[in-house]
């Protein structure tokens, strides 16, 4: 129950730090230098249920491997919520499959951000063991 509980946590740091950046991006203009039609709001709103989801994918880390390279781990895991948002939440969403239709770069800044919360996620389990 312990690794469980470190593992959710961990993920919703990550979530933290990846929403940040991905603000941070916005707000300072360089998701729109890349044509990116993404510029969130840091607001309770949009931030509670990324942390949440992120807590939850969090909990990919009790997966048996790579144990002894934990920030590998971390960003090898973090392909698999870049895959839900890229394969199934954009085209559900109506922005195109890898989110294209908010431009052409939006699959790499998927792909950014979440490896940001691979490795925040990751280092949070570090210093919580």
């Amino acid at each position: 129950m312990k690794k469980l509980m470190i593992y959710f946590t961990a993920g919703s740091i990550g979530a933290l730090a990846n929403s940040v950046v991905l603000w941070w991006l916005g707000y300072y203009g360089y998701t729109a230098r890349f044509d990116i039609a993404i510029a969130p709001h840091l607001d309770p709103a949009w931030l509670y249920p990324r942390i949440v989801w992120g807590g939850l994918w969090g909990l990919l880390f009790i997966l048996p491997m790579l144990q002894s390279r934990l920030l590998f781990k971390g960003l090898l895991i973090s392909l698999a919520p870049t895959a839900v948002q890229l394969f199934l939440i954009f085209p559900q969403a109506g922005k195109g499959m890898g989110g294209i239709e908010l431009g052409m770069y939006t699959p790499a800044l998927v792909l950014l951000v979440n490896g940001v919360w691979g490795l925040a996620a990751a280092l949070s389990i570090r210093l919580g063991r």
